[in-house]
């Protein structure tokens, strides 16, 4: 199997992934915007026929017009010019939206200021040094979209006049006469996604959203469809997997949310590492009886108290004091080999923390280590 990545032209860093291999070709498209570019990426110029279409349907709404961006960016800019007294306040996700950022502090030569946060994206993903964090210093402020509220717009306003911008295509309400929404959007307008399944002629087409997909876009989908052969490699491996395979996978999926306890031992000349916590003479005899040691190993812990409660998270000491006549004894029974040997597994919660291991976990946890030892011994 062959994993391509294509750039959506949404947000920093997304992708669209195309998957070629014995099932055919797929296209996942993810959150995209169309452009007429993306046709023309080699791995899709050379492939003839995509079998399976993932595709961002947010807009496919035949009834709605989404303006492409520069017009939408062309808005926002009037709105801006028709209230020249005005500080401007835009809500934003996290990411998405800088290039508009950017086309409007050249437009206005004005800083965008931003919270401590975005600021750090921002600097990764080196945009221009129009950016600041310093409050008052430009006209236009960025702030998260659950900011604005009609009680956050009287507060401001009562400061100085302000107005707000929702730049998405989302159908928000318009709570407050200074409020504006204008249809700036990252994803593909009804229109865009025609043209981009007119190009593509795949064999068939599923919606990633679930708005389903309208009959004018079907009618686009040609009626025959290529038949997959399974290698036989891959039909052998398939017929090994036991019969309740998919049931035991989802289980384990819910029980398994932590890494294997680590085994904390290694395997070492004397004297080359010397243990934590202990002095030069201990070490110099632990070195004459043995050439491994226990060395110290952290390891985190995460476990689901049930699937509705919130996630806490320990730590598992695993470094255990060995009694001297455990250590010393060329053979040791099982039955030495308890709990009561060892000083149970150290505990350490989280600030907020407060709630207690399981007993089983530790148990568990305590049996793998007595293992530990009888493969030492």
């Amino acid at each position: 199997m062959t994993v391509t990545l294509i750039d959506a032209n949404h947000c920093p860093g997304a992708v669209m992934f195309l998957f070629e291999g014995y099932f055919g070709t797929i296209l996942y498209t993810g959150d995209f915007r169309y452009s007429p570019s993306m046709l023309r990426e080699l791995c899709l110029v050379t492939n003839a026929v995509i079998d399976v279409l993932y595709m961002d349907d947010t807009n496919c709404d035949p009834n709605r017009s989404i303006p492409s961006r520069k017009q939408a960016a062309q808005q926002i800019k009037e709105i801006i010019r028709s209230h020249p007294d005005h500080t401007v306040v835009l809500g934003l996700y996290a990411l998405g939206k800088e290039s508009l950022l950017v086309e409007l502090a050249m437009e206005f030569q004005t800083w965008i200021e931003v919270s401590f946060d975005r600021m750090e994206t921002l600097r990764v993903l080196g945009l221009p040094d129009v950016f600041t964090t310093d409050p008052g210093a430009g006209r236009i402020r960025v702030v998260e979209q659950r900011e604005i509220s009609f009680a956050a717009m009287c507060r401001w306003n009562s400061e100085q006049p302000t107005l707000a911008i929702y730049p998405t295509s989302r159908p928000l309400p318009l709570f407050h006469p200074k409020l504006h929404v204008v249809p700036y959007s990252d994803h593909s307008s009804y229109q865009e996604l025609v043209d981009f399944v007119s190009g593509l002629k795949p064999s068939s087409l599923l919606p990633i959203v679930g708005n389903g997909i309208p009959a004018s876009l079907s009618t686009l989908l040609p009626y025959k469809r290529r038949e997959v052969l399974v290698p036989e490699s891959v039909q052998r491996y398939m017929r090994r997997l036991p019969e309740n395979w998919s049931r035991s996978s989802v289980k384990l999926r819910r029980q398994y949310v932590r890494p294997n306890v680590p085994k904390g031992v290694v395997f070492e000349s004397p004297g080359e590492r010397p243990g934590p916590g202990s002095s030069s003479s201990e070490d110099d005899a632990m070195d004459m009886d043995s050439d491994c040691s226990l060395a110290e190993s952290r390891e985190e812990f995460t476990f689901y108290k049930s699937s509705r409660e919130p996630l806490d998270t320990w730590r598992l000491n695993l470094v255990h004091p060995i009694p001297e006549e455990i250590l010393m004894a060329q053979r040791v029974p099982f039955s030495q080999l308890s709990q009561s040997n060892f000083t149970p597994l150290e505990i350490l919660q989280d600030a907020g923390g407060g709630l207690t291991l399981r007993r089983r976990a530790t148990e568990e946890a305590t049996r793998q280590f007595i293992r530990l030892l009888q493969i030492l011994q």
